[in-house]
């Protein structure tokens, strides 16, 4: 059975966002298709999938190399993101359904419960989750993905400082929810905007890895790609 190229568009860019391609690295689709267990097909579409993303770029002689995008480039993601939440926000506080309501106090819940015993561990991933499931009430299809693309962005320019302030950052998510769920869209963008502001202060740019890491000496073993990845 083909494996769908999203599939492995999906591999490859979880593997740039965590850092286990550096960048400035060569990708070749030989050495890809082997990490992946698939043909260089679908590694082929995924290049150029995630050259339009912005995670890979083609150079003359070198061809596809991991992105290294610059300070300001790091920085404008932040500002886009500090501009697409609030509005994501407002949209889902107008257009949310019942079921995401659920999910989003679920979310609080645990979040908030996690936040008060000190377990920083699982936040990181509840906050995901949680601002996932914001843009996807928005009714937007866009503009969720767009900010899909922007945290895995920010994850893999950005360190997000674990110290910060759990408790208070959970209490502003439960009363983003609160305002959702009363459907008051200004209330939901501007606590969204605030939230976002706040949020500045614990990001610090990664350092560049070491550039030019040759496609056969390629990191980590060799793994199939999972075809039931969701859509690149």
């Amino acid at each position: 059975m083909r494996v769908p190229a999203h599939a492995v568009c999906t591999a490859i860019r979880d593997d740039i966002v965590s850092g286990v391609f550096e960048r400035g690295g060569r990708l070749t689709e030989e050495q890809l298709a082997r990490r992946y267990g698939v043909s260089r097909v679908p590694v082929r579409e995924a290049l150029r999938t995630l050259e339009s993303e912005g995670f890979v770029t083609t150079r003359r002689h070198a061809g596809a190399c991991v992105a290294e995008p610059t300070e300001q480039e790091a920085a404008d993601l932040l500002e886009a993101r500090s501009l697409l939440e609030p509005l994501g926000a407002a949209r889902a506080a107008q257009r949310r359904s019942e079921a995401h309501l659920k999910v989003l106090r679920g979310l609080v819940r645990l979040g908030q419960e996690r936040a008060r015993h000190g377990l920083d561990e699982d936040l990181r991933p509840l906050g995901g989750w949680f601002h996932e499931t914001l843009a996807q009430a928005s009714g937007s299809p866009s503009l969720a993905a767009l900010l899909t693309q922007l945290r895995q962005k920010i994850a893999w320019m950005y360190v997000v400082d674990p110290a910060g302030r759990p408790v208070e950052t959970w209490a502003e998510h439960g009363a983003i929810v609160d305002a959702v769920a009363r459907r008051d869209a200004e209330r939901a963008r501007a606590l969204t905007a605030l939230h976002a502001e706040r949020s500045l202060g614990a990001h610090r740019l990664r350092r560049s890895g070491r550039p030019g890491r040759p496609a056969d000496r390629l990191p980590g073993p060799q793994h199939a790609v999972h075809t039931t990845s969701g859509p690149s």
